[in-house]
């Protein structure tokens, strides 16, 4: 893993496989962002078979080609979509490129599992919707800031338990390093990438959902700003919102590109959840000034103080229970309405959003 780069943060866990040696085979495309390195080590520990790996550059193939050297080169996304042994895609396109894709897999029969953000505008909403309504297939995003930290299973694991009871509020916090010497020409044009919260903040958006059980939620406040990259200036580097949920509980959130270079981590990544009888702080990706492994939690309930170092003790059954989905078109890993809901949400904050100059 690059842990102070964030593009290519590509968590590793043990193989925890729960189908037999080629029962499930996928394919990778559209490799324009690092995080597909992520979605193919879930699946793969899972015991996911990649069979098929496309980029119109072929340099990005090959790269991947090179973590998987049992992996094929397809020599076009149509020989992918035409291969009745493919179940399921995984991608990471520019942003603005995943929702007509996944409308493009789904219509050819397969699930469709991209990186997030999921779209950049509404109307890729309603076209992926639709596209699933027509075909039955899956449409899923690869939320990793809860799906593929195990502090942040744990906390899903001791919320179902009734740990804290009642969550009543998130906080969250999403540094990231922007590091734009390394960055891709797309990620600073806003038509592509979407805007902060749109991108990013989907991240949060999801959490928030998740953590304390809303099936929808109003966004009560957004705002985005450029505070330091002035030479890019459709580069938003702040964004927060804050939302209401509709069984009451309330969440806010920051996400921005300004992490300092002296972190050891592209970011410190962190999630409070409050509870009635009790509240959760995640450090994600380090501690800081302490230890720079990632995966703390920390739990606070009417017994006492507890502290949890998690790196390598919880797993990440999200992938295994897409692969099981996929099969028997069940609704473990993720519900569809919730993946959209997160993505929506995301949508509405941006569109609402206070411009700070």
């Amino acid at each position: 893993m690059a842990k102070a780069d964030g593009m290519n943060y590509a968590p590793q866990g043990k193989a925890k496989p729960v189908v037999a040696p080629g029962a499930f085979k996928f394919a990778a495309m559209a490799l324009d962002h690092g995080h597909i390195n992520g979605q193919c080590n879930g699946l793969a520990e899972a015991g996911a078979e990649l069979k098929w790996i496309y980029d119109a550059d072929a340099a990005k193939a090959e790269k991947l080609r090179a973590r998987f050297p049992n992996a094929k080169l397809a020599r076009s996304e149509q020989e992918i979509l035409d291969d009745a042994e493919v179940k399921l895609v995984a991608a990471a396109a520019v942003p603005n490129r995943r929702g007509p894709l996944g409308c493009r897999v789904m219509r050819a029969g397969k699930d469709y599992f991209t990186d997030k953000t999921p779209f950049t505008e509404m109307q890729q909403l309603d076209e992926a919707r639709r596209a699933v309504a027509e075909t039955g297939r899956k449409y899923m995003v690869y939320y990793s800031e809860r799906l593929h930290v195990e502090a942040a299973v744990f906390a899903g694991q001791l919320v179902k338990d009734g740990a804290i009871g009642r969550v009543v509020q998130t906080l969250g916090t999403g540094p990231h390093r922007c590091s734009p010497a390394s960055r891709p020409e797309w990620f600073f044009k806003k038509a592509c990438y979407g805007g902060i919260l749109c991108d990013i903040g989907s991240h949060q958006i999801e959490q928030f959902l998740y953590y304390t059980g809303a099936q929808d939620a109003q966004v009560l406040h957004s705002k985005v700003a450029n505070y330091a990259f002035k030479e890019y200036p459709e580069l938003e580097d702040f964004g927060d919102a804050t939302l209401l949920a509709d069984n009451g509980a309330s969440g806010y959130f920051r996400v921005d590109w300004l992490n300092p270079a002296g972190l050891r981590t592209w970011g410190d990544g962190r999630t409070f959840l409050l509870g009635t009888d009790g509240f959760i702080e995640m450090r994600k990706y380090t501690d800081l000034a302490r230890d720079d492994r990632g995966d703390w939690l920390f739990l606070v309930d009417r017994k006492g103080e507890r502290e949890f170092q998690l790196a390598g003790q919880v797993g990440f059954p999200y992938f295994g229970q897409l692969i099981l989905d996929c099969q028997n078109r069940t609704e473990h890993a993720m519900t569809q309405a919730h993946a959209f809901k997160a993505a929506e949400l995301c949508l509405i904050a941006q569109e609402k959003a206070l411009r700070v100059e």
